[in-house]
């Protein structure tokens, strides 16, 4: 078991990976001026994800306006205005990259009345007008639990309505001030119980918690209707965020994966480098059965 802070083990040593889909891709979103999580959060998948031809796109512009302690995504109270164009535009995207699946996350824009719930809203109808083919994953925010802003997004059926948790209910105020654990676990009741969604959530370890409040958490999203899972590390953008607490091994991961499938879920992701969206479109084969 290896403490933090200190030197990375072997196991969070990144390949570099890059080549012509990575440099495709890129050169898309660049053209299409589109935020993505992969960049703006600074995931360590970036490289791998990007040389496979795929992204995980960001909706609302990339400043939030929330102050999570966990997070690279730019902050600010109040934010640039909304981009009308980037619903289409992230429908070209989607159409150019021939994706199969599509994921689609948010930041957090408390200064709209909505959420930005429209803007979600109009961004799926895009999608499917030029991709009808297309399977989509929503990521979506809290929307200060607004249920009518929620059930606009929720009522244009994605085949995976994904919010996640993040950590355990002890940290919250540490590191997520502006969120509820209740209400994120609220949220995903209502995605199953209102609209029969395939639900998925997610949490990183390594911030400070315990393997029994993990497994605490992984109980109560199972308890509210959630259908998937992912565990990662947690890692530290800058020094201004959250420092690491643990680096969680391998074999604890794995773990966590027999107890996460053990609890009931369908589909679980648990190790290091798991992040929301990573391979997300294995989450989305099949899911008929999980609505």
């Amino acid at each position: 078991m290896e403490r933090a802070p200190g030197k990375k083990p072997e196991w969070l040593k990144i390949r570099m990976a890059s080549g012509a889909s990575f440099a495709a891709t890129k050169k898309l979103l660049g053209h299409h001026s589109l935020h993505t999580v992969c960049r703006s959060a600074m995931c360590p998948n970036l490289q791998e994800c990007w040389s496979r031809g795929t992204a995980t796109f960001l909706l609302l512009g990339n400043v939030c306006t929330r102050k999570c302690r966990f997070c690279a995504v730019g902050k600010a109270v109040n934010p640039p205005a909304l981009d009308p164009q980037e619903p289409q535009n992230i429908a070209l995207a989607i159409q150019s990259m021939k994706l199969k699946h599509a994921v689609l996350t948010s930041v957090t824009r408390d200064d709209l009345h909505d959420g930005g719930a429209k803007q979600w809203v109009e961004t799926v109808r895009a999608i499917r007008k030029l991709n009808p083919s297309v399977t989509i994953e929503c990521l979506i925010p809290d929307f200060q639990g607004n249920n009518e802003a929620i059930d606009l997004v929720m009522a244009e059926a994605p085949e995976v309505l994904n919010h996640n948790i993040e950590t355990v209910p002890s940290l919250y105020s540490k590191v997520r001030p502006q969120a509820s654990y209740t209400a994120s676990l609220q949220l995903l009741q209502r995605a199953k119980q209102r609209h029969g969604l395939a639900t998925k959530s997610g949490i990183m370890v390594g911030m400070g918690e315990t393997s029994d409040e993990i497994i605490a958490a992984l109980h109560d999203l199972s308890n509210h209707g959630c259908d998937m899972v992912t565990i990662g590390q947690y890692l530290q953008p800058s020094p201004q965020h959250l420092p690491v607490e643990r680096y969680i091994t391998p074999g604890e991961f794995e773990e966590y994966k027999v107890i996460a499938e053990a609890t009931g879920f369908h589909h679980v992701q648990s190790a290091p480098f798991v992040r929301s969206s990573w391979h997300a479109e294995a989450f989305a084969q099949n899911t008929e059965t999980l609505s």
